[in-house]
């Protein structure tokens, strides 16, 4: 093989490989779009929360398929949400994100994500779920606009009982209470202790949150009498020294259930047990029994609202009508192939008059899918801070490569591949075109050829 023909393969194979690398296409999956929130009331107590979202939309949406969100959430700042009570383990915090659609799907589109607590007391840091997700069902093709909204944080307490011991410090003694601890095992106190009472008027007070109680005590013969008052009820009274059916005891039963009240609503409740005994008769008091219920609904008095606090812009996603064959190159110039295709996956016929699987004709937006971002101002930046200008641009993005920055502008015009490529291939040609010529100088030199 001459000197010449390895050359010019070996400039033959370089432009190839440099067209190649220039000409890859780079992927994309997401584009994002950043919401700043500030939050109050409810767990946020007397405090702003500030959270920031991070919400991946895809770029690649078609007719049939899912619309699927993912949010990111992470706090800025210091102040955090916080227990607004004890409660035992089991109680969720939950954030619901919105997005407004509209367009060819119309409608609020809600992001859940919830986050289990451990064993809770008051002003405990809660620590919110990380990340959310919602996702809708694109059964029509056409431009879909999404708009960030205000966000919501939940508390949910447990459903389940706390047990609280008459020396826990929730527990308030008014007058003339006694702890007796080390009380004889054969009673049964819960943890061998009790508070009683002989003084008229004494009371023992505590304050929860639930929806029910047990008053736990002790029953024995000469007890005296205790009313129970829940928040402005004071009709319950309980003598200690009768059994359940109301008949006297004759033993000593510590740890017993004296009176109960499992249908209250939830939220803050006062219970009371006082001594209403004229005689100077002892009462007991061992522990109360908290219960809350399974609630079907969040307690709105936990409830946190955020609201948006920088200028994210809106969002528009155009859901394609199919999937087009990676094979078929069609020239949107030329009528359609009037004979029948022989491929047995053939394309949607654009005459085809069927919304289901071909777009309507009058859609302006190119055939495929892209995502068209509106941001108020400047669209330099995937994630755009308020703008004092009215003025809203839009820049199509069909690809955002991986690993690059999502500004959700288009290519300049006429600055594509193409470019690139012509001018590596002129680059090669002159490096293989000045390499040759200087070889033939060189052999002139020294009399290799004729002249």
């Amino acid at each position: 093989m001459s000197r010449w023909r390895k050359a010019w393969i070996a400039a033959t194979f370089g432009l190839a490989a440099s067209a190649s690398f220039v000409a890859m296409p780079a992927e994309a999956d997401t584009f994002s779009l950043v919401v700043d929130y500030s939050c109050t009331g409810g767990i946020a107590g007397n405090a702003t929360i500030n959270l920031k979202a991070r919400v991946q939309i895809p770029t690649t949406v078609q007719q049939g398929g899912m619309l699927k969100l993912g949010w990111s959430i992470e706090h800025v700042g210091t102040p955090r949400f916080k227990s607004p009570d004890y409660f035992a383990e089991g109680a969720r915090v939950s954030l619901i994100g919105n997005v407004k659609l509209d367009g060819a799907w119309n409608g609020t589109l809600e992001a859940h994500g919830s986050e289990e607590q451990g064993a809770l007391k008051p002003n405990l840091p809660l620590t919110p779920p990380e990340g959310l997700s919602s996702e809708a069902h694109m059964t029509q093709s056409g431009v879909i606009k999404l708009t960030p909204l205000a966000m919501s944080v939940d508390f949910v307490p447990p459903a389940g009982e706390v047990v609280v011991n008459n020396d826990d410090p929730r527990v308030i003694y008014r007058h003339n209470w006694v702890l007796q601890p080390g009380t004889p095992v054969e009673y049964g106190d819960l943890l061998r202790d009790v508070h009683t009472s002989s003084v008229r008027k004494d009371e023992a007070i505590i304050r929860f949150r639930g929806t029910g109680f047990e008053y736990i005590g002790r029953e024995m013969p000469g007890a005296g009498r205790a009313r129970v008052i829940i928040d402005d009820d004071k009709s319950a009274e309980v003598d200690l020294a009768n059994d359940p059916n109301g008949n006297p005891t004759a033993s000593i039963k510590g740890n017993v259930s004296l009176w109960e009240r499992m249908d209250l609503p939830y939220g803050q409740h006062t219970l009371r047990v006082r001594n209403i005994d004229e005689s100077g008769k002892p009462i007991y008091l061992d522990a109360f029994k908290l219960h809350t219920r399974e609630l079907i609904d969040p307690p709105t008095e936990h409830r946190s609202t955020c609201t948006i606090t920088n200028n994210p812009g809106t969002v528009e996603i155009t859901v394609g009508g199919g999937t087009p064959d990676p094979t078929d190159d069609p020239d949107p110039s030329e009528d359609p192939d009037p004979d029948p295709d022989p491929d047995p996956d053939p394309d949607p016929d654009p005459d085809d008059p069927n919304p289901a699987t071909t777009p309507p004709q009058h859609n302006t937006f190119p055939t495929g899918n892209h995502v068209t971002v509106v941001v108020p101002g400047s669209t330099t930046s995937a994630t755009p801070t308020a703008s004092a200008s009215p003025t809203a641009t839009k820049a199509q993005v069909v690809k955002t490569p991986k690993g690059g920055v999502d500004t959700g502008q288009a290519p300049e015009p006429g600055a594509g591949s193409y470019g690139l490529i012509a001018g590596g291939t002129l680059m090669l040609a002159g490096s293989v075109t000045g390499g040759l010529l200087l070889r033939r100088r060189r052999a002139e030199h020294a009399g290799g050829t004729n002249r």
